[in-house]
This record gives C-alpha cells, structure tokens and sequence, in this order.
C-alpha cells in the first residue's frame, strides 16, 4: 500500500510541477493534481493502448514517434474529464507529456520508487 501511495503522490507532483513549467497546462492546486493523477492513471492502463492499437502503423511508420503524440491525446482526455485541470493546444499537450514523463522519471528515482 506505500509503494501505491508515494506512486501516487509522484504523479501528482510531476503534474503540479509540469503545470508550473508550461502556461498552457494548468492545475487549480495539488488536490487537482492528485485527481488528475488518478485519472491519468487509469487512462494509461485502459485508454492508451486501445489507442496504440489503433495508431499501431502509424507508429511503425513513424520509428515510435507517434508515441509522443498518443501521450499527448491521453493528457488531453484527462484534462477533459478533471475540472480544474486543464491542457491548451495540441503541441503543447504533447510537449508537457514529453516533461511529464520525464519529470515522473527523476523523481521516482529520487523517491527510491522501483518500476515492477
């Protein structure tokens, strides 16, 4: 249950600070986030692979680079279903996913979190 917990609060961070970094993503405040996170969450685990599926030779085509954008519809459907979290512009959606994850990265280092 605390490996769930401090993933959880990971997410959330890595959202409240990325809304920090970009003025096209905004968060109310870190309850937002902590919503978001859980919604996000949920949209990986079911949304996003239907959805790379579905974008599947694009991607090939593409070398993976398509992921980036399939990352960035996902932010955006969280956004839409979170109020008080919000995503503007579509670059810019794939943009702040691209820093998300990559601030999830570090600080699931820097937390000691281990991926299963």
């Amino acid at each position: 249950m605390g490996k769930f917990l401090m993933r959880w609060f990971v997410s959330a961070l890595s959202i409240y600070i990325t809304a920090k970094l970009f003025s096209n993503v905004y968060v109310a405040d870190f309850g937002t986030a902590m919503i978001a996170a859980v919604i996000l969450g949920g949209a990986n685990m079911i949304i996003k692979p239907i959805i790379f599926l579905l974008t599947l030779p694009i991607t090939i085509l593409t070398l993976g680079l398509f992921t980036f954008v399939v990352n960035g519809i996902v932010l955006k459907l969280t956004a839409a279903f979170v109020g008080g979290f919000a995503v503007s512009g579509f670059f810019g959606a794939i943009l702040a996913a691209i820093v998300l994850s990559i601030l999830h990265m570090i600080l699931s280092g820097m937390f000691g979190i281990e991926k299963d």
